[in-house]
């Protein structure tokens, strides 16, 4: 963090945490609720405008915290109508953040961490290496900003519906500081998303699967992308830390109870890696004991990486042998590549800490 910071960024905090700071100000802990209400619900960064505080306390919050958020620097807009921002950050570095609008939703693609330390060999982010992870304000940075951002939509209450933890960053490595986020997401005074409009995209970080699931149960998406641990260690190393049998137990486990939960299973299709007809019927024996859809999606080149996307026939062949042995699969209809905004071409800007590796980060 920029070492200038010193004033508590109010968006670090949900509501228990408004509600300490207020105590500790000599304020009652309900006026967190207000806050927090002016805060996300209106985005408001105006202390005098919060008009049912005391003009005391509202002074009090100007000279003593500030509502931080990152810097917009550019914001590029696609023909289909994907937007995205890049968000400076203090210190230097930059996160990317994507808005998807469709007809009965619109989602809004966040980063957890500044770069990434899982290596994917496919991935945009992967190349950029990894500084740090985001604060808790960071990542609601991004939402508060987004809503500010877009306009009313004609139709929808609210321009955004739906929240997805896939932009820079593996987000189970940044778990207290997302699921501190993911509370305010959920928060009805603050957003008030339903946690099956929260999705956790996650490698596969098998504790923190286990974690997610007693403290915060959102929806579970995995970038799988291969049907064994051969091939998945050569395009996911974290998954000689936590082999394909112990990852999908782990999804078991998170979906245990629910007959109506299902984990989203991830997989980018690479011409002649992983896109062959048998390799899907592997892939639908893999996941036939696990309440599971599967998300087929096509991959979108970067500039230097040894992949191709696979043709429309072999892509449409694997979704078919998916299905014909009885799994739910889709595919994603790619979005935003005309602004490098598609699923693992976000880079942003990454200033050296810790450069891209081997190494495969282990939790414990």
């Amino acid at each position: 963090m920029d070492a200038t910071c010193t004033k508590p960024n109010l968006l670090d905090l949900d509501r228990p945490g408004l509600a300490g700071l207020l105590t500790q100000l000599g304020e009652k802990p309900f006026r967190a609720d207000q806050l927090l209400q002016w805060l996300h619900a209106r985005g408001c960064d105006d202390f005098a405008a919060m008009t049912n505080l005391s003009k005391a306390l509202r002074e009090r919050l100007a000279q003593e915290t500030e509502i931080r958020v990152p810097e917009v620097t550019a914001d590029q807009q696609a023909a289909d109508g994907t937007r995205k921002w890049l968000l400076r950050l203090p210190g230097g570095s930059a996160i990317e953040t994507v808005y998807i609008p469709e007809a009965r939703r619109g989602t809004l693609c966040v980063s957890s961490q500044v770069g990434c330390q899982l290596n994917c060999s496919f991935c945009q982010t992967a190349q950029q290496g990894f500084n740090r992870n985001l604060s808790t304000g960071e990542i609601l940075g991004q939402m508060w900003t987004a809503s500010r951002l877009l306009p009313p939509h004609p139709v929808r209450e609210k321009p955004i519906t739906n929240v997805v933890f896939m932009g820079m960053g593996e987000p189970l490595l940044n778990f207290d500081n997302v699921v501190a986020a993911i509370r305010v997401l959920l928060d009805d005074l603050a957003y008030g998303l339903s946690k099956r409009r929260v999705t956790v995209s996650t490698a596969g970080v098998v504790p923190m699967i286990d974690r997610l699931r007693e403290e915060c149960p959102v929806a579970l998406a995995v970038s799988l992308h291969a049907p064994d641990d051969a091939l998945r260690d050569e395009l996911v190393p974290l998954n000689r830390r936590y082999p394909i049998a112990e990852l999908l137990d782990a999804c078991r486990r998170y979906v245990a109870g629910d007959d109506r939960r299902r984990v989203t299973f991830e997989y980018t299709l690479l011409a002649g890696v992983n896109d062959h007809p048998a390799q899907a019927k592997a892939l639908a024996k893999l996941l036939a004991r696990v309440p599971a859809k599967v998300n087929l999606i096509p991959y979108n080149p970067v500039a230097g990486l040894p992949y191709e996307t696979s043709p429309p026939e072999a892509v449409a062949k694997f979704r078919d042998e998916v299905l014909r042995h009885g799994l739910v699969a889709t595919v994603r209809k790619t979005r935003g590549d005309g602004i490098d905004g598609a699923c693992g071409q976000l880079a942003g800007k990454v200033l050296p800490r810790q450069r891209r590796s081997t190494h495969v980060p282990v939790v414990v």
